[in-house]
C-alpha cells in the first residue's frame, strides 16, 4: 500500500511533548498516511511566530498550537485563514471544559506544567531509584518501591519499569531465572505492589531470537529453545498464583498499556492497605 504524507506543523509556547502526542495519537489510526513534523518550541514572541508562519506558507499542511498568549494565538490563526491552511488549538475546547466548571480561566502561564513543582521531583526520585534497582539490583532496599515487577526474560520488565518511573512510581524489577532463586527480600515485602508480567511462549522465543542475532552476548541453549521457554512461562505463572501476586500478560500489549493495568492495580493496592494514593 503506497504511503501518503502530509506536512504537520506543531507550534508551542512550551516544549511541544503535548502536540507531539497527541498528533502521534491520531495520527497512528491511519495506516497508510505519515505526518512531516515541523516543530516550533518556545514561541514566546512575535517574531519566533512569524518565522514559524513563514514555514508554514512554504510547505502548507495542519497546524496545530498550544499557545496561552492570546495575541499570538489569534495571529495565528489569522495568518492561517489567509494561507487557507488547518489551524487548531488543541488546549482550547479543554480549557474551555475547565472554564465552564470551576467558574474562572486559568493563569495564562506558557509551559507551566513544566515548572519544578513536587510532582517534578517525585518523577525524579522515581527515575534514580528505578535505574538503581533495574534487573534485581540493589535487593536490600525493595520495601521502598511503589511496584515491584517480576518476570521471565525479555518480558519488557525494564521498558516498563522506566515508563512507570516516569509517572512518579519508584518501580524495581527482578529476572526470574530458571534454577536460580528469587532474592529472599521479595518473601517479607509490606508496602510495594508485586506484579507478575508473562507473555506467550511463542512470542518470548521470538523477541529472544531478535536479542541473540542482534547481540554479541552468549546464551545458554535453552534461551530459545521452545520447550525451555515453555516450562519457564509454566514456572513463572505456577510461582505468581503461589502467592497471589497479580499477572500482566504482555503479549498483546503495548508498554503503555501494560503501565495503566499496572496503575490500576497499585491504586487498588494502596486502597486495599489503607493508605492514601500518593499525588503525582
Amino acid at each position: 500500500m503506497a504511503r501518503t504524507f502530509f506536512h504537520l506543523h506543531l507550534i508551542s509556547d512550551a516544549t511541544g511533548e503535548t502536540l507531539i502526542a497527541v498528533s502521534r495519537a491520531v495520527i497512528a489510526q491511519y495506516d497508510a498516511v505519515e505526518s512531516i513534523e515541523h516543530l516550533y518550541p518556545f514561541v514566546r514572541s512575535a517574531s519566533q511566530l512569524e518565522k514559524a508562519i513563514d514555514e508554514i506558507d512554504e510547505a502548507p499542511g495542519v497546524v496545530l498550537f498550544t499557545l496561552v498568549d492570546k495575541d499570538l494565538a489569534q495571529r495565528l490563526v489569522a495568518a492561517c485563514h489567509e494561507l487557507n491552511v488547518p489551524c487548531h488549538s488543541v488546549l482550547q475546547p479543554i480549557s474551555d471544559v475547565f472554564r465552564a466548571y470551576l467558574g474562572s480561566p486559568g493563569a495564562a502561564r506558557p509551559g507551566a506544567q513544566h515548572m519544578l513543582n513536587a510532582y517534578y521531583f517525585n518523577r525524579v526520585e522515581a527515575l534514580n531509584y528505578t535505574m538503581l534497582h533495574d534487573d534485581g539490583q540493589t535487593a536490600d532496599d525493595y520495601e521502598a518501591a511503589d511496584i515491584l515487577l517480576l518476570g521471565v526474560s525479555r518480558t519488557s520488565k525494564t521498558p516498563t519499569s522506566i515508563y512507570l518511573a516516569n509517572r512518579g512510581y519508584k518501580t524495581a524489577n527482578v529476572p526470574i531465572i530458571p534454577n536460580v532463586p528469587l532474592p529472599k527480600a521479595i518473601f517479607r515485602l509490606q508496602k510495594p505492589l508485586i506484579v507478575g508480567l508473562v507473555t506467550s511462549a511463542d512470542r518470548l522465543v521470538a523477541v529472544r531470537q531478535q536479542r541473540l542475532d542482534s547481540s554479541q552476548t552468549r546464551f545458554d541453549s535453552t534461551y530459545v529453545d521452545p520447550v525451555a521457554v515453555n516450562e519457564e512461562v509454566v514456572q513463572s505463572r505456577r510461582l505468581f498464583a503461589h502467592y497471589g501476586w497479580p499477572v500482566i500478560d504482555v503479549t498483546r500489549r503495548s508498554i503503555e498499556e501494560a503501565a495503566a493495568a499496572i496503575i490500576n492495580l497499585y491504586k487498588a493496592h494502596r486502597a486495599k492497605l489503607g493508605l492514601l494514593e500518593h499525588p503525582r
